[in-house]
């Protein structure tokens, strides 16, 4: 534990202080150990699934036990998968020391806030409707030990140290933000596949119909992976995408993904649901493929361009758009590509739409893209501050950018500043910036 900070270790110790608290009454209870012993290797062969083939957590039968189960004996069901499943980072030990004795708190939590709301006698009598409303309050339970512990552990380790119980660090005020509602929606499906497994073992039907619970999960989790797989293809696809565009347009590498940024903090900023931010994001990370297709020589020509030259740059958009037209997941990040360099005047590229003819998304991305360009360090001219170009923005909106979209990344500026996760540009020096960031900076 030499390499775990001391505030993490304090973390560790009291933790798993608890866990035997809670243990404590062990000795004295009158419990069908059998159960015990089945409802953990359960456990212990459900977490090795999930974790290897779904990358997840197996909490069905810690609730199921939580429901059955008086509270010290449920708190002991986690603890086999601890000294069996890998935990798969280094501190190897202390990992599964902080794992198994969090997972005994909150199930030991869960059963005694179960017990106390009378759920044990409605789980006898096979009586879900009954059962529904301490089974509730045991998932918040469950759920808020987990989050309150791992907020700890997030607050006590190091920024970044992969040898942590938990890899990354945060503030203090900080660490809990976000937990609670995000885990949630998952521990309460979780909580009713336990709740159905408690219920039919008490049930005539026996443990055997109890664990038969599992197969609907097991499938429905087969399929949550499948979903995660695809997209994680997807963004292998955009990745490697937008890789090819840095190699050939040095001069902008980091653009792409910093465009994507900005559009998504418009688009959440718009209020947009969390699909069509995630589209924004692909479309303002794509928005320049179609540099593809544009002779190298004149995405890195230092001196201004030619009339015709500047036409052939003209044509990216219209090249990323057939690029990406097969692509069905990018939805209407398509259109964005295509008429990111439109104007609402109507003297944009490449058809001179005009308005609302220009789609929205593709609204946003002008926009992020237009702000990223000015606020970066091109080899022909100079980065501007974040204000000088919301600024630039305002001035130019209602005629080059829609006011919405461009009020909209105001405001998330305002509230959360801009803190760009690549660092575009070679960091030279070159002119003063134009006026007006446009179909002018056509390279960015």
């Amino acid at each position: 534990m030499e390499a775990i900070p001391p505030r993490a270790r304090a973390c560790v110790a009291c933790v798993v202080l608890g866990a035997l608290l809670c243990l404590l009454p062990l000795p004295s209870l009158h419990t069908p150990w059998w159960a015990v012993l089945l409802l953990a290797a359960v456990y212990a062969a459900g977490e090795e699934v999930a974790r290897r083939r779904f990358g997840g957590t197996f909490y069905p039968v810690l609730l199921a036990a939580a429901f059955l189960l008086p509270p010290p004996a449920a708190a002991l069901v986690p603890l086999p998968a601890a000294a069996l499943v890998r935990a798969g980072r280094r501190p190897e030990g202390l990992r599964r020391t902080w794992r198994a004795a969090q997972l005994a708190v909150a199930v030991w939590a869960a059963a005694r806030v179960h017990w106390a709301c009378g759920g044990r006698d409605a789980v006898v009598r096979s009586d879900v409707a009954r059962a529904l409303l301490p089974a509730g309050a045991a998932v918040l339970a469950f759920c808020l030990v987990l989050t309150v512990l791992d907020g700890c552990m997030r607050a006590a380790a190091p920024a970044g140290r992969p040898d942590a119980p938990v890899p990354r660090g945060t503030a203090p005020l900080r660490a809990w933000r976000g937990l609670f509602l995000r885990s949630l929606a998952p521990v309460a499906v979780h909580g009713l596949a336990g709740l159905m497994m408690a219920v039919l073992w008490r049930s005539p039907y026996g443990p055997v119909a109890a664990l038969l619970v599992l197969l609907p999960m097991g499938v429905s989790w087969w399929v949550y992976a499948q979903y995660h797989r695809e997209r994680a293809a997807h963004r292998a696809t955009i990745r490697a995408l937008v890789q090819a565009v840095d190699i050939k347009d040095g001069y902008t590498r980091g653009h792409s993904e910093r465009v994507g940024q900005a559009s998504m903090m418009i688009a959440r900023e718009l209020g947009l649901d969390d699909e069509r931010v995630e589209v924004l994001r692909f479309a303002g990370i794509l928005h320049d493929v179609g540099k593809l297709g544009v002779p190298t020589r004149l995405l890195r020509k230092d001196g201004p361009l030619t009339p015709e030259e500047r036409r052939v740059i003209e044509l990216h958009p219209e090249y990323g758009h057939e690029m990406v037209r097969g692509i069905s997941f990018l939805g209407e990040a398509r259109s964005a590509i295509l008429h990111h360099h439109e104007r609402l005047d109507g003297s944009g590229y490449p058809y001179g739409l005009t308005g609302l003819q220009i789609p929205e998304c593709a609204r946003v991305v002008a926009v992020a893209d237009a702000f990223d360009a000015m606020t970066s360090t091109r080899s022909y001219r100079r980065a501007r501050p974040v204000g000088a170009a919301l600024a630039e923005l305002e001035r130019c909106a209602g005629a080059q950018f829609d006011p919405r979209m461009v009020a909209a990344l105001v405001r998330a500026l305002d509230r959360d500043g801009w803190h760009p996760a690549v660092t575009a540009g070679d960091g030279s020096a070159a002119v003063p910036p134009p006026p007006v960031p446009g179909p002018q900076e056509a390279r960015r």
